[in-house]
């Protein structure tokens, strides 16, 4: 019978198993209390109430003196030792560099074609060129071709090569983007406008191709524009270690014309010729490695993924993973939109059958089973959760090292008090904080801004937030990211945007006309752009919108009080001063100040005016005048007297995103 019993309950009445790194949560379920008692006894300590949290962790000796303010015991529990995890990550086979792998058997290497990526300034002419190049094809294939950009396409040419090009948006936003997809590009196209010459972003995409060691080849565009200096161009680009043939150098320069499709098939040679250079051979054998290029949500397809294969075949039935999602491929698209049954390395394909989004640029790599996959999911969730524990844990620790600094003040100025009137003074001092401890957040600041943002692609909504990332004005006006993810503007965010009286940024997505109206009678903005710097722009006249107009006061006239004297009205005597303006002019209707040895004594209007014994409203430079103000101030000689104006100037915010 009483063995029986003691099964039941491991647990006496109040005593409390406790073990290291517990959170505030899991503190109170472990106590049988709510979390509010929790806080309650947290007034007594040192912490800072408004970092903690419910999943906040908490100090052991902080632990126990809970317990033991609540009249309980404690006890450790007893540790299970966390077994090292396995790691089941999955892995890129070793190609033959190590000295006891054979290197990859000549015979199985096959011809690919070559990637190539489209990298220059803004507005010099890389989305034109892609176009172009794109209607080539279309009209080569069928009218009408091309729906939807899946983020690659080929090139075919006459002499039977393909070219695969890449069409990541070229921008300083995206360079992370570009800076993870270049190790997928074997050539760059830089593309410079033969009028404009070598700018800022030219410059940082020869950065990229050079760290990544890719060759270029350079196109000249807008050479049909009659200011073009191509020669200027070529000359420019000396400086920056990009030398032409007719320099003696290695790099191909191409006139072109994006807008009238001049010379392009002429730049496809130049590439084709380049890639014949390379020797570019893929392993077509084996599993299957490659990079997710872009990814994006269709309603009847789920998560889609564009992706350029590096080794291996990709047929139907594969199991693949990327990032923390896994796939079962169903079908493969080309980038037309016609299902393919294999996909070989080099050829851009769009996989259907993942589990969830993954992120542009993430590496994709098959695996034997369904299971295999779940594991190295599992694997990878967990080592991030690790990681994300171990800086949280940095943040918290910080924050108490700063809290103990001021805690350990405030107790030196109580020193002289017994420790149970220390801990009341203290427990009266918090005790308010308690009772205010917002359940929710409803209550934004006015000068935050809330943002929710759409993007088409994976790609792009990373983009834009790497661009928020910088920044840097909190103390002008916050922004606050509520909510970002792909996809067309839903009733979801409209409702976010309302409750965080927020607004909705959409980069290359769409709004329905009834979301359009939903947002208009709740008074909500959507701003749609389709080009990345014009929303960062209006982002911006959103942000100075926000921000409080700054007072200006400009100087109408100054006058110095040369004499003073009295004048009795009724039983009061009023102060009055005896001045001569000496510039600008003094105005009856406008706010006048008080100086006395440079420091402003009085702010506010005029209750009389007189020049000699007449009522004026205005008085000139030159000119003597009397005048008492509307608060009973003693004047003395030497005071100066300046009569100014408020205007209210519009702040604009002083972010540069960087173009």
């Amino acid at each position: 019978e009483t063995k029986k019993k003691k099964k039941k309950v491991p647990q006496t009445r109040g005593e409390v198993e406790i073990r290291q790194k517990m959170t505030v949560e899991e503190l109170a379920q472990a106590m049988g209390k709510d979390i509010d008692h929790i806080y309650e006894a947290l007034l007594y300590t040192d912490i800072n109430l408004d970092s903690v949290e419910p999943d906040s962790i908490l100090r052991e000796d902080h632990i126990k003196m809970i317990i033991q303010k609540s009249g309980m015991k404690y006890k450790s529990a007893k540790l299970k030792e966390e077994k090292e995890r396995k790691n089941t990550d999955a892995v890129k086979r070793q190609v033959g560099n190590c000295s006891f792998l054979p290197p990859a058997d000549p015979a199985v290497l096959t011809p690919r074609p070559p990637v190539v990526t489209i990298l220059g300034h803004v507005d010099h002419g890389k989305t034109t060129l892609l176009d172009s190049l794109r209607k080539t094809q279309v009209a080569s294939m069928e009218a009408g071709g091309i729906t939807q950009h899946i983020g690659a396409f080929i090139v075919h040419m006459p002499s039977g090569e393909k070219i695969t090009f890449l069409d990541t948006p070229g921008h300083a936003a995206f360079s992370a983007m570009r800076a993870r997809g270049t190790n997928v590009t074997d050539i760059v196209i830089l593309v410079v406008a033969a009028e404009d010459g070598v700018m800022q972003q030219t410059i940082e995409s020869i950065q990229h191709a050079k760290n990544a060691g890719v060759p270029l080849i350079l196109a000249i565009n807008k050479c049909d524009k009659p200011e073009a200096d191509p020669e200027r161009v070529k000359k420019e680009l000396l400086a920056h270690d990009v030398v032409c043939e007719e320099f003696g150098g290695d790099v191909q320069a191409v006139n072109i014309s994006a807008l009238k499709g001049e010379n392009l098939m002429v730049l496809a040679e130049a590439t084709v010729a380049l890639a014949e250079m390379l020797e570019l051979k893929a392993d077509a054998t084996g599993l299957v490695e490659g990079t997710v290029i872009e990814s994006r949500k269709d309603k009847g397809k789920g998560p889609l993924t564009t992706a350029i294969i590096q080794r291996g075949t990709l047929r139907k039935g594969c199991v693949l993973v990327a990032g923390k999602t896994w796939a079962k491929v169903r079908f493969l698209f080309d980038e037309n939109g016609k299902a393919m049954d294999a996909a070989s390395p080099g050829i851009p394909v769009e996989i259907m059958g993942w589990k969830d989004s993954p992120s542009a640029g993430d590496e994709i790599l098959e695996v034997e089973s369904e299971q295999r996959a779940q594991e190295v999911v599992a694997w990878r969730t967990y080592v991030e959760q690790q990681e994300k524990m171990k800086e949280d844990l940095e943040v918290i620790e910080a924050k108490q090292k700063e809290h103990r600094l001021e805690y350990e003040k405030q107790q030196q100025k109580l020193a002289h008090l017994t420790w149970r009137q220390r801990k009341a003074v203290l427990y009266k001092a918090n005790r308010h904080l308690m009772f205010s401890r917002p359940k929710e957040r409803t209550e934004m600041d006015e000068n935050t801004l809330s943002l929710i943002v759409k993007g088409d692609v994976d790609g792009s909504v990373e983009a834009i937030l790497n661009i928020l990332d910088s920044y840097d004005c909190e103390d002008e006006c916050k922004l606050d990211i509520v909510y970002f993810g792909m996809g067309d503007i839903s009733e979801n965010d409209i409702s976010l945007a309302e409750s965080f009286n927020g607004v909705i940024l959409g980069f290359s997505v769409k709004a329905s006309e009834s979301i359009k109206k939903l947002a208009d009678k709740k008074g909500i903005k959507i701003k749609l752009h389709n080009v990345i710097y014009k929303l960062i722009e209006d982002l911006k006249d959103e942000l100075n919108s926000r921000m409080p107009p700054t007072v200006v006061e400009t100087t109408i006239g100054e006058a110095s009080v040369l004499d003073t004297f009295s004048v009795t009205v009724g039983k009061n005597k009023i102060p009055v001063a005896g001045c001569r303006v000496h510039k600008g002019l003094l105005d009856r209707k406008m706010k006048f100040k008080l100086i006395r040895n440079r420091d402003v004594i009085w702010k506010g209007c005029l209750s009389s005016l007189k020049h000699h014994k007449d009522d004026v409203q205005v008085i000139k430079t030159g000119m003597d005048c009397g005048l008492s103000l509307d608060k009973n101030l003693e004047f003395s000689i030497g005071d100066e007297i300046i009569c100014y104006e408020e205007k209210e100037v519009q702040q604009t915010t002083s972010w540069d995103p960087g173009f």
